[in-house]
């Protein structure tokens, strides 16, 4: 499956999906409240169109749609209007995680 039209090959990481899960909810919980559209543009690129000029697609929202719908049934994003929005419970899981992460990893601290 690929991540978008721009894009000639799937992923090479057999965990890119877990990874696009934590960029979504990163990113909902920076911008929040963000929409699919906003996240299909976000994770968009140039598209090679052979000898004509290269022109931005926008990424999948399929894979996004389906990103979405886990983390809010994991309870970490709520739909809010015609956005999402991150919820208690993942602004505290992302803050524990980036904590420890800090912790864990030294040269994290000077950030």
């Amino acid at each position: 499956m690929k991540t978008g039209v721009h894009k000639e090959r799937r992923p090479d990481n057999p965990d890119w999906w877990y990874v696009r899960c934590a960029s979504i909810l990163r990113k909902v919980y920076m911008d929040g409240p963000v929409g699919i559209n906003s996240l299909k543009t976000y994770y968009g690129g140039k598209k090679d169109r052979g000898t004509a000029p290269e022109k931005f697609q926008k990424g999948s929202g399929a894979v996004i749609r389906g990103a979405l719908h886990q983390l809010e049934d994991a309870g970490y994003v709520r739909k809010v209007g015609e956005g999402r929005l991150i919820t208690p419970e993942g602004k505290s899981f992302l803050d524990k995680t980036s904590h420890k992460l800090k912790i864990d990893i030294p040269e994290l601290s000077k950030y």
